[in-house]
């Protein structure tokens, strides 16, 4: 489960550090709660125009939305999707198969749960302050109600990938986001690799090393709209 995360870092660093070229983020703020539906930035390898393909830094609206629907907005959750049988999913398997994102995020929040029905926020995040990258995919939606010249007629959109949780984190939470190492990142954005179940089982593998190693503490109350590094300080 990936349902809030934190991203405070500047475009144009992300941009520099993930050495990629970057996207229209002129409505995209670093924020301390960023939740379902909203705009996020995704690493992806693709063409843009008649450009090679090459890693970009786009702003994606964070629920995918395959392109065969005729609504952006599902009747269902797509901001996660469970690594486990992914490829016979009609939702994603098309995505799977070539069009593999990242997501990076400076942590991530999830609620532990207690036998009275309270829940305790926590923030997990990588010890050291770098950068986690989430596997995702992502998913072009076209509003077929526009003009074919009007700039809003695509909508990129994106989905984190969740896997079972590591013995470490599954106090907190039975499902964790598949937290991909830097060996695997070009692998899980190549599109030219055929984006099949072996290859997610492998990289939930690869990343079981990086989600046993997280820091997890707990955190204030979350306020539904409320922004700001507060939101990550420990109580």
């Amino acid at each position: 489960m990936c349902g809030r995360f934190a991203q405070s870092k500047d475009v144009n660093d992300l941009i520099t550090e993930f050495v990629a070229t970057g996207g229209d983020f002129r409505e995209w703020q670093p924020s301390w709660n960023i939740a379902p539906t909203q705009t996020i930035p995704v690493l992806i390898h693709s063409a843009k125009g008649e450009a090679a393909p090459t890693r970009r830094l786009e702003p994606a609206r964070w629920s995918l939305t395959p392109s065969w629907s005729k609504e952006l907005k599902l009747k269902y959750p797509t901001f996660n999707a469970r690594s486990e049988g992914i490829a016979a999913k009609a939702t994603w398997k098309g995505p799977l198969k070539s069009h593999r994102a990242l997501i990076p995020v400076d942590g991530y929040f999830e609620w532990q749960t207690f036998a009275d029905g309270t829940k305790t926020p926590h923030f997990i995040r990588n010890p050291s302050g770098e950068s986690l990258l989430l596997a995702g995919l992502y998913s072009w939606w076209k509003d077929r109600s526009k003009a074919d010249d009007d700039p809003s007629l695509w909508t990129l959109t994106a989905t984190i990938l969740t896997s079972d949780a590591v013995d470490e984190l599954l106090h907190i939470h039975d499902r964790n986001p598949v937290m991909l190492p830097e060996s695997w990142w070009d692998r899980w954005l190549d599109p030219t690799i055929e984006g099949t179940q072996e290859l997610v089982d492998a990289a939930v593998n690869a990343a079981l090393p990086v989600a046993s190693s997280l820091e997890v503490y707990e955190v204030a109350r979350i306020p539904f709209k409320g922004n700001g590094p507060q939101l990550i300080k420990p109580v």
